[in-house]
């Protein structure tokens, strides 16, 4: 017996629902093939383990940002959050990693349960609140780094964290992966999962069921906060020095991985893995602009890559907003 063929919508939807889940891994197997096509030595170990030890940061950022977003929030805050941690953990590196990781990773949690408090059971907009974080903790960098960069100590071991290696591998890109991992279980198998997803696809229905819609809020900023702070030791530790300036448009670069990655601004569904690749996605796309400057065909500075995030962001904005119409 013949069977019908689907209807024009019904394809359309699907088509939709196929390239938000996969569209990512598309462009990024592009982006791969592309690369090693054009370029010699693009998909060597060096040049990937590379792009992933730089990348570890705005990873670990994207993930808190993610389980953030999912439930309809937004931290602006993680940039200088990470910034902070950085100048903290240069201060105690001195003392060994684990001293100073442990002081820069609690410090930067702190700064996001506030977040989440204020937001909870403040009941303050979350772009208000941590837009107000956002400055306090960029105030709190330059006030303990006294308005300039923390060298870190040498001696003590810490910088092996950020430019050390397990053979080829970076000990940053196992961090990253790691925490992948640990993220893409704790929302795909345990209840503090199912709970975000379900605070973000509706905040009244959530409490319907029972649910501690305050305390899940609580918790997803305090990760972010904690996420932050990881980068931020991990930034100091590449770098050999804490940095109290930098950070900034890193939430921009984590939110832009975090949609392009399929979650939805309106929170209720997203993916750990996505997101993931949208950090490479973006991480690959500037690693080719380097290679481009190399081989004298354009010329870009630095510059160029906050116009790049900005139009690439908002290119994956409308996108996804015509997806989901379609979807719908």
């Amino acid at each position: 017996m013949a069977t019908s063929p689907l209807p024009s919508s019904a394809r359309g939807q699907a088509a939709s629902a196929f390239l938000q889940r996969y569209g990512v891994l598309i462009a990024l197997a592009l982006l791969l093939t592309f690369g090693a096509l054009r370029y010699e030595g693009f998909l060597s170990p060096f040049n990937l383990f590379s792009v992933l030890a730089f990348n570890s940061m705005f990873g670990l950022v994207a993930l808190g940002m993610a389980f953030v977003i999912m439930t309809g929030g937004i931290d602006l805050s993680v940039g200088s959050v990470a910034a902070f941690a950085s100048v903290i953990a240069a201060m105690l590196s001195p003392h060994g990693l684990w001293l100073a990781l442990l002081g820069a990773v609690g410090a930067a949690t702190l700064l996001g349960l506030v977040n989440g408090l204020v937001i909870a059971y403040g009941r303050v907009l979350p772009f208000i609140a941590t837009l107000a974080m956002l400055l306090g903790a960029r105030g709190l960098a330059l006030l303990f780094a006294g308005d300039q960069s923390v060298s870190v100590s040498y001696e003590s071991g810490f910088t092996n964290f950020g430019q050390g290696k397990i053979g080829a591998v970076p000990y940053t890109a196992i961090v990253l992966a790691a925490a992948f991992v640990l993220g893409s279980v704790a929302l795909r198998y345990t209840a503090f999962g199912r709970h975000i997803l379900a605070v973000g696809g509706g905040e009244d229905a959530a409490r319907l069921m029972g649910l501690k819609v305050e305390r899940v809020k609580v918790l997803v900023y305090t990760l972010s906060g904690a996420l932050a702070g990881l980068a931020g030791v991990i930034l100091a530790s590449q770098f050999g020095a804490g940095q109290p300036t930098e950070g900034l448009g890193w939430e921009l670069t984590a939110i832009a991985a975090v949609v392009v990655g399929g979650t939805l601004l309106t929170g209720g569904m997203g993916s750990i893995g996505n997101t993931l690749v949208g950090v490479l996605l973006l991480g690959l796309i500037f690693n080719i602009l380097n290679f481009e400057n190399g081989k004298g065909t354009i010329s870009l500075s630095n510059y160029w890559q906050s116009i790049i995030r900005g139009v690439f962001l908002l290119i994956v904005v409308v996108l996804q907003s015509q997806l989901t119409k379609r979807r719908s």
